[in-house]
């Protein structure tokens, strides 16, 4: 630990910030009933996502004997421990089940946090689709990054092969990553209580550990039908794939469950086992709760995202005791920048003011960054931004090196990143404040979000723009009337597209949140951030621009 982090004045004696809120005002009340509806919206997504693959295959899966994916989740799981689900709404929009027949979270198993990654067989026997892969790459890159244990609860058909073609390649990345980790000393380990197959199989075999559940657990490169096919020899499921052949036989299983609450209990003790230590150091300072009511985040991000609002107000609510040292408050005044602490852990805070990023802006955000990876400190980023100004004014001031310089020092940062969308994510100003491109070890959104290339209205304005240029350059008389249904539709699209559900469905973030959780997701996001070293990059002091 270094001597600054422990003696930071700046978060420590930070000031402690007065909110303006007007909870009576017409405003506030018009943002939260807005919020309000949208949660009711989330909450119904969350309901299909846990729902797996209906009632009907759930009471199928329990009438075989066997627990559902969360009932095995809840039985792993410290009791009272936290547990942040990822990826919640993948593949929402699309063909497949929202949620992606995979459940993967951050918890904690025996006193050690763990990403967990967890097939749902309820849902298509829990069969891969390139929705699930892709969940399933990012929980294994927050694993890396941040140096956690992995637990695998195994139950997969294997690929949905009608889309193998968009698996096959990518999903061997799973092996190599399970390897990798292996290879950083980072544990990793597989609880089978059903179906590992074909190409699945390899997951308990590249794992550190695996447990096989008596008569149920059944891994093999092909069953009984294929081995006919391919051999002509007769065999069965048990003398293929059978947890008592591998644990006597083959020697793939290390341990030998007679039912699943076995397994659980022989992988939690696996986890109490490893004697695991994180590399990072620990909450340094008081964890004292917002003097300020979190719940009122509701009612601060107005309902049309293009209406700024004051960040001041969301750390009021989020950081330890409301207290935040900001830097150069007068300066850049469009971005907030400043140092606070997250139940206990350090941070400083990137966060936009009105939404519009200035080159006084990214020159502040720059110094800050530096600054930050100096002290070893994670930083924060609120994202509410439109994108870096345009204009011939701006671009002769050097609008674009200036925002290369805040890319460039985001880029270069070796902090932990912790990304939250709180309204707007636009154009170049999501790449400078630490968008998903720019591999934040989390982030995630507010349900009330748009993420896009820029505004619905803006983009279909453009399109309608560049219409009329093309029919002015050509010669040709502009057809207004087919100009405005182009425009519409455009509009229509963007909207849709921009949409939190839209985007977290596509896993450009990490989950979509109720605002009133960002204090827990941010605390949580933290102390996984500090299973590994926490360092800043060295080799340059920091530099006027």
């Amino acid at each position: 630990m270094s001597a600054a982090r422990a003696t930071n004045p700046r978060v420590q004696e930070g000031t402690v910030l007065r909110s303006h809120l007007d909870r009576s005002g017409d405003a506030y009340r018009e943002n939260r009933r807005v919020a309000e509806q949208q949660l009711v919206e989330l909450g119904a997504q969350l309901d299909l996502v846990r729902d797996g693959g209906g009632q009907r295959y759930r009471d199928r899966h329990h009438s075989r004997g066997r627990l559902l994916v969360r009932e095995r989740l809840e039985l792993l799981l410290d009791r009272d421990a936290h547990f942040l689900e990822l990826s919640s709404l993948a593949a929402w929009g699309s063909e497949f089940t929202v949620g992606a027949s995979i459940l993967t979270g951050i918890g904690v198993v025996s006193g050690v946090e763990v990403v967990v990654i967890a097939h749902d067989p309820t849902v298509r026997g829990g069969a891969m689709n390139p929705y699930s892969l892709k969940k399933t790459l990012r929980a294994l890159e927050i694993a890396r990054v941040n140096r956690l244990p992995v637990i695998n609860l195994v139950e997969s058909g294997g690929a949905d092969l009608p889309t193998q073609a968009d698996l096959f390649v990518p999903g061997g990345t799973i092996f190599h990553d399970l390897t990798e980790l292996s290879a950083m000393g980072v544990p990793t380990v597989a609880l089978v209580f059903g179906n590992s197959t074909a190409g699945g199989a390899y997951v308990p075999g590249m794992c550190d550990y695996s447990v096989l559940v008596d008569q149920q657990a059944k891994v093999f490169l092909g069953g009984p039908p294929l081995v006919k096919m391919a051999t002509g020899e007769e065999s069965d499921d048990e003398d293929l794939g059978g947890a008592a052949m591998h644990a006597r036989v083959s020697g793939l299983a290390d341990h030998f469950a007679v039912d699943e609450r076995d397994a659980i209990r022989i992988g939690r003790r696996i986890l109490s086992e490893l004697g695991w230590r994180k590399l990072g150091p620990g909450p340094t300072l008081p964890a004292e709760p917002p003097i300020h009511d979190p719940d009122e985040l509701l009612g601060i991000a107005p309902a049309d995202v293009r209406v700024p609002f004051d960040p001041r107000e969301v750390l009021a609510r989020v950081v330890d005791g409301s207290r935040f040292g900001e830097y150069k408050p007068d300066y850049g005044t469009s971005i907030v920048t400043g140092w606070a602490s997250v139940h206990g852990f350090p941070v400083g805070v990137i966060a936009n003011a009105n939404g519009v990023l200035f080159s006084e802006e990214a020159k502040k955000a720059t110094e800050f960054i530096q600054l930050a990876n100096q002290i070893d400190t994670p930083l924060v980023f609120l994202q509410n931004t439109t994108g870096y100004m345009v204009g011939a004014s701006y671009e002769q001031g050097g609008i674009i090196k200036d925002g290369a310089k805040m890319i460039n020092a985001v880029t270069n940062s070796t902090v932990p990143h912790l990304t939250v969308n709180m309204a707007a994510s636009f154009g170049a100003g999501n790449y400078g404040m630490s968008g998903r491109a720019y591999s934040p070890r989390l982030m995630v959104a507010w349900v009330g979000a748009k993420l896009a290339v820029m505004g619905a209205a803006q983009l279909a304005g453009v399109m309608s723009i560049l219409g009329k240029a093309s029919a002015d350059a050509s010669g040709r008389p502009f057809d207004q009337p087919a100009d405005d249904v182009r425009r519409a539709a455009i509009e229509a699209q963007i909207t849709r597209e921009s949409h939190s559900f839209f985007v977290s469905g596509k896993l450009y973030d990490d989950g979509v949140i109720d605002p009133r959780d960002t204090r827990s997701v941010l605390a949580i996001a933290l102390s996984a951030t500090h299973s590994g070293p926490v360092e800043g990059r060295r080799g340059y002091g920091v530099f006027r621009m």
